[in-house]
C-alpha cells in the first residue's frame, strides 16, 4: 500500500509517522491487497488535532473519513474505526456478489438449446467417450492391469472366448467379472 502523509501547521515527526503506520496496519489486515493507496492529512488548529484519511481501493472505491481528538492517537483511532466500518461494508458487498453468482447452465435446463437438436433426457447426465479401444487379453492379465490402476472397473475383450467382459473391483479387494452373451 502506498502511503502519503501530509501535515498542515505541523511537522511530521517520526513518532507520528510510526503511529499512522500502526493504525493503518489494521486496515491492511482487514482489506488485504484490495487497498491501493492511502492519504493521511494531519491538521493542528489551536488546541484541536484533526486526522483526515482517504483510502483508494481496487475497483475505484474511495473510503474517506475525518475525526478530531485531544491526542493524535485518539484522532487516528476514531478515523481508522470509521474507515474500517466503510471497508467492511464494501467487502461484504463483494462477498455477497460472489455468493449470488449464477452457476453455469447445463444441458437440459430452460433456455439452453441442445447441441444435437434433441431434448436432453430427464435422468442423470451421460457423457459419451469415443475411441475406447478394447484390447484382447486374458482374465489374469486384465486382473493384473486393474490391480495396477486405480480405476474401479476395466472393460476388455476376452482373448479366450472373444466376448466383451467387464472386470469390477469390489469392496473386499476381490474382483467381479461380468460376461456378455455375444
Amino acid at each position: 500500500m502506498r502511503l502519503v502523509l501530509t501535515g498542515r501547521h505541523l511537522d511530521i515527526s517520526q513518532g507520528l509517522r510510526t503511529l499512522v503506520d500502526r493504525k493503518l496496519v489494521r486496515l491492511d489486515r482487514m482489506l488485504g491487497n484490495a487497498i491501493v493507496s492511502a492519504q493521511v492529512v494531519c491538521v493542528r488548529e489551536k488546541d484541536r488535532l484533526e486526522a483526515d484519511v482517504t483510502v483508494h481501493m481496487r475497483g475505484d472505491h474511495m473510503l474517506a473519513s475525518r475525526a478530531t481528538g485531544a491526542t493524535w492517537n485518539a484522532a487516528l483511532t476514531a478515523v481508522v474505526g470509521k474507515i474500517e466500518r466503510q471497508g467492511a461494508k464494501v467487502k461484504g458487498k463483494w462477498k455477497e456478489r460472489k455468493r449470488r453468482a449464477t452457476p453455469p447452465r447445463r444441458r437440459g435446463e430452460p433456455g439452453v438449446v441442445p447441441i444435437d437438436g434433441q431434448p436432453a433426457p430427464a435422468g442423470p447426465r451421460v457423457v459419451r467417450v469415443k475411441g475406447a479401444q478394447l484390447k484382447p487379453m486374458t482374465l489374469e492379465s486384465a486382473a493384473m492391469e486393474l490391480s495396477a490402476s486405480g480405476e474401479p472397473f476395466l472393460v476388455f475383450r476376452n482373448a479366450d472366448t472373444d466376448v466383451l467382459n467387464v472386470l469390477l473391483r469390489r469392496r473386499g479387494g476381490e474382483f467381479g467379472l461380468v460376461e456378455s452373451d455375444r
